[in-house]
């Protein structure tokens, strides 16, 4: 899932600047899950917006709207009425809507509301960790299922650095270390034997080198050439 929070409200009030008539599009999706730009949280901000615009005795028009999903245009396609006077959009989604409304509606002033920080999973009610560092190449079936790169402070491949101590991070220990994590694992699969294959360097390419990633399954390039 990919986790969010709420920008502070006084970095929101910069960015909106003098617009008197704001849409805040919140995303059903991972956002809404937690707890950073469903539907609640459009209706919490756009009522901060109404009275701090009062207070102030300033002119603004706070629109509520939400999608299923920022990130397929299938969803924003209908906003295009609703966005036809608006000054500005305050995307409550992660930094992919914001690009894709703005891609979208390339004429339309289009602000980040949220600040996305990780993909990972829901630890507790409130909680979320990350888990997943999109590096592109997985190697879980060699770590127990459990990734090195997201988990290791250090991002080491083959083993626990020197610092680690009864089964804790050295740079933060609150935090479990992923070598011991990873060795735990394996012993209780009985596949100890894995620690033994070593993970070659890194081939940066499949992570963020030479530009933004793409991936398209096979049968969808099929039935686009059968469409041309």
């Amino acid at each position: 899932m990919i986790v969010a929070e709420r920008k502070p409200f006084d970095d929101i009030l910069r960015m909106l600047g003098d617009a008197r008539r704001v849409m805040v599009l919140g995303c059903r999706t991972c956002v809404a899950v937690c707890l950073a730009g469903g539907d609640r949280e459009v209706e919490l901000l756009a009522s901060e917006l109404r009275l701090k615009a009062r207070i102030d005795g300033r002119e603004l028009t706070v629109i509520e709207k939400s999608v299923e999903r920022q990130c397929d245009r299938e969803f924003l396609d209908p906003l295009a009425e609703d966005l036809a006077d608006v000054d500005a959009v305050l995307s409550l989604g992660c930094g992919c809507g914001v690009q894709l409304i703005a891609e979208v509606y390339d004429d339309l002033l289009v602000l980040p509301g949220l600040d996305t920080k990780l993909i990972g999973v829901t630890e507790s009610e409130g909680q979320w960790s990350e888990r997943c560092a999109t590096c592109g190449h997985c190697v879980l079936d060699i770590t127990g299922g459990v990734c090195p790169f997201a988990r290791c402070s250090k991002g080491l491949l083959n083993g626990p650095c020197g610092g680690s101590q009864d089964g804790q991070c050295e740079i933060n220990p609150d935090i479990p270390c992923a070598w011991q994590l990873i060795y735990d694992r394996l012993r209780k699969l009985g596949r100890l034997d894995q620690l033994s294959k070593i993970i070659e360097p890194r081939d940066w390419r499949t992570s963020r080198d030479g530009g933004p990633r793409t991936v398209t399954r096979p049968e969808a390039q099929i039935a686009k050439k059968s469409e041309e």
